[in-house]
């Protein structure tokens, strides 16, 4: 194979940046510090060792019951760095002060071709997500893979089916779910605390586009022909591969659906956890009314409709903002808030809906690569948020209204529209 005012649009991109940080708690810091016998460690490969690689790498290192014996990256630079610091954190654990266990591989293929390793977390562009995830559960390997799950809504659908045939457990990285506030505010729409729910609204980005990019000469230790993998063929340039959120690949049409799809990840798919909707989602998406507002309803068959905006009446929308007969609920990381108070302030009772408390996003995975049960952002769960999220790029990209059928997991009665439910892909790279 080959390689506190209306926030402006720049406000919102610096503030989600800073906030995009990932959600990575030193195990040590949470009392699993201690290493465990070597027979009873979970040995790791990392594929992806960027920017959410390097924050899971340092995580992993910090699990007493974990082994990162293997590493993958196309960039030459990324993996030495990642592997040197691999086993120099390893190392300061021996007596001897040395340790030799770590090795770096340009091509995933030979990672996973590892007998001796039981799981791999995907931290890799989202173009890449379903060919690894699916050779990784081919190879018999448990799956952590970083949100967007997947490019398209029929690649996630086929990862789905890839875990279920080769049993494996696969972790989606959308950790807003182990999150006690994101919990809290989706049990308390569970049980009513607001009445009937009315509207959901989400404060996230715009879908990716295409761009041109000026050609240059591919920097020393890139393997630019495999970071391209199954995308279309395009001449190297620092910006189409970079890791900006403000631009770079997630940007790009080719490799990620924008910030609806990164973002809509996340909030998304807090607003379907509290709509009971993991195994289903939408009936009816509509585009705004021109192309670059940010307007982007969906419309559920219990009638509640969720919006993609940064403002809602008189309030803007921080994070997601639950609108219901009797009160409302607005959540986002660290912060929670509900009017009125007591709707959030008093616990909840014993006939109340109790959702799973997440010990946190790897230590749930972990734990279930022991016990074998799924996860809390389980492949199904995963699936749905992005087809969600795919859904409105299609309304946004065609300026059509999309019917949905989340049960054949159909578009209706839109051939066009339904031509973006795939992408093709570089000879060699096809699932």
């Amino acid at each position: 194979m080959n390689s506190a005012s209306r926030p402006t649009r720049r406000k919102f991109l610096q503030t989600t940046a800073a906030a995009a940080a990932p959600l990575l708690i030193p195990a040590a810091s949470l009392g699993r510090g201690p290493r465990v016998a070597p027979s009873n460690r979970i040995t790791l490969g990392m594929i992806g060792v960027g920017n959410m690689g390097g924050g899971h790498l340092e995580t992993m290192l910090g699990h007493g019951e974990v082994q990162v014996v293997a590493i993958s990256d196309v960039d030459a630079v990324k993996l030495r760095a990642a592997c040197e610091k691999t086993e120099t954190h390893y190392a300061a654990e021996r007596s001897a002060g040395t340790f030799k266990g770590c090795t770096g591989y340009n091509e995933f293929e030979r990672l996973l071709a590892r007998s001796d390793i039981d799981a791999v977390i995907i931290a890799v562009p989202d173009h890449w997500h379903a060919t690894i995830a699916i050779a990784a559960a081919r190879a018999g390997k448990d799956i952590y893979c970083e949100k967007p799950l997947a490019l398209t809504i029929r690649e996630a659908r086929e990862m789905v089916s890839a875990a279920r045939r080769h049993a494996r457990v696969f972790q989606t990285g959308s950790q807003q779910r182990s999150s006690p506030e994101f919990r809290k505010a989706c049990e308390l729409v569970q049980s009513g605390r607001l009445g009937k729910l009315q509207s959901i609204h989400v404060n996230i980005g715009p879908p990716s586009r295409d761009k041109y990019f000026e050609a240059q000469p591919v920097r020393e230790g890139l393997d630019w022909d495999r970071w391209l993998g199954p995308a279309p063929w395009a001449e190297y340039n620092a910006e189409r591969c970079s890791g900006d959120y403000s631009a770079g690949w997630r940007r790009v049409r080719d490799y990620s659906g924008g910030m609806t799809t990164d973002w809509g990840a996340h909030h998304f798919d807090i607003g379907q956890w509290a709509l009971g909707m993991d195994a289903s989602g939408p009936v009816e998406i509509t585009p705004p009314p021109q192309r670059d507002e940010w307007g982007l309803t969906y419309k559920y068959k219990n009638g509640v409709t969720m919006h993609r905006h940064e403002k809602f009446e008189d309030h803007a929308v921080n994070g997601i903002y639950f609108v219901g007969a009797d009160g409302r609920i607005e959540v986002n990381r660290g912060y929670f808030k509900s009017w009125p108070d007591e709707i959030g302030s008093e616990p909840l009772g014993a006939t109340d809906v109790h959702l799973f408390a997440s010990p946190g996003h790897h230590q749930n995975w972990l734990d279930c690569i022991r016990s074998r049960r799924r996860p809390i952002a389980d492949v199904e769960i995963g699936c749905r948020t992005i087809t969600a999220c795919h859904l409105g790029n299609i309304a946004c990209w065609t300026q059509r209204t999309i019917r949905w059928d989340p049960v054949k997991e159909q578009i209706l009665g839109d051939e066009t529209a339904a031509r973006w439910l795939d992408r093709p892909k570089r000879d060699g790279w096809r699932l």
